[in-house]
């Protein structure tokens, strides 16, 4: 078996990628980590640029991991061997699979989102969680969103666990991030109407009409929703709690509505 080439996390550039743990690093150098094969071969399969790819062959076995080294060796990168101690304080917790990507942040911008005709879209505002992000992420890909809007964030919208968390899911769904003001702007400019998830909606979501141009929108996971996103031309819906609590996790609320328009609109 080949020698690893760093075996040592006291290497700048085991440091420099280590450093990507944090938030102001990856603010300030456009980069992010992004840990697991399933993941990384998705990011490479999207197009995203893929700056370093360290590997621990010994780990690198499983079916991920063979399909993320050979995208990364037809795009022409060559992966940087590693120990196993090394790869440790890369990736994140003990699900290693033997690899770990730095890898540039998509464009986030909202001008950038192209939409088909009636278009299905989500809005977030201000998730504090990466792991919601990630698992309304998950739903999203899967009920075939055609973009999900980050509004005034408070989670690191593309950090290491959302990535994790959304299995990489986070590379085939269009992202953008906004403040509050401009996304309603941007949903009034595209004739999309906001349907909102509030715990106390006049509407039981199986009521609401998701069909056409819509935008399923949750809230913080603490505060909800901000005041902008009542009025006239906005639609509340609520799902029925029966028991002790009055609302479900943010991402299991975004489970129900967007599979329900997705019924709604035909499989």
């Amino acid at each position: 078996m080949t020698e690893p080439a760093i075996t040592s996390t006291a290497n700048p550039r085991i440091r420099s990628a280590a450093r990507l743990r944090e938030r102001s690093a990856r603010g300030a150098s456009g980069l992010t980590l992004v840990d697991g094969a399933r993941e990384i071969g998705r990011a490479l399969a999207a197009g995203v640029e893929v700056v370093e790819l360290f590997a621990c062959l010994e780990q690198a076995g499983s079916d991920y991991a063979r399909s993320a080294l050979a995208l990364a060796a037809a795009a022409g990168i060559e992966p940087v061997t590693v120990s196993s101690g090394v790869l440790a304080r890369l990736a994140y917790g003990d699900r290693s699979d033997g690899v770990v990507a730095v890898a540039r942040v998509p464009p986030t911008d909202l001008e950038r989102l192209s939409l088909p005709a009636d278009p299905f879209v989500v809005v977030v505002e201000s998730i504090e969680k990466p792991g919601n992000l990630g698992a309304i992420l998950r739903s999203a890909d899967g009920a075939g969103v055609d973009a999900l809007i980050a509004a005034d964030p408070l989670a690191d919208v593309f950090s290491p666990n959302a990535i994790r968390a959304s299995l990489g899911t986070i590379f085939a769904v269009p992202i953008a991030v906004a403040t509050t003001a401009a996304t309603l702007a941007w949903l009034r400019s595209w004739d999309i109407a906001p349907v909102v998830a509030r715990v106390d909606g006049s509407t039981l979501y199986e009521a609401a009409v998701l069909t056409g141009p819509i935008a399923i929108v949750l809230g913080n996971e603490a505060r909800g929703l901000a005041d902008p996103w009542s009025g006239p031309g906005i639609v509340a819906v609520r799902l029925p709690m029966l028991g002790l609590a009055d609302s479900l996790n943010v991402s299991a609320a975004a489970a129900i509505l967007l599979y329900e328009a997705r019924r709604q609109r035909g499989g």
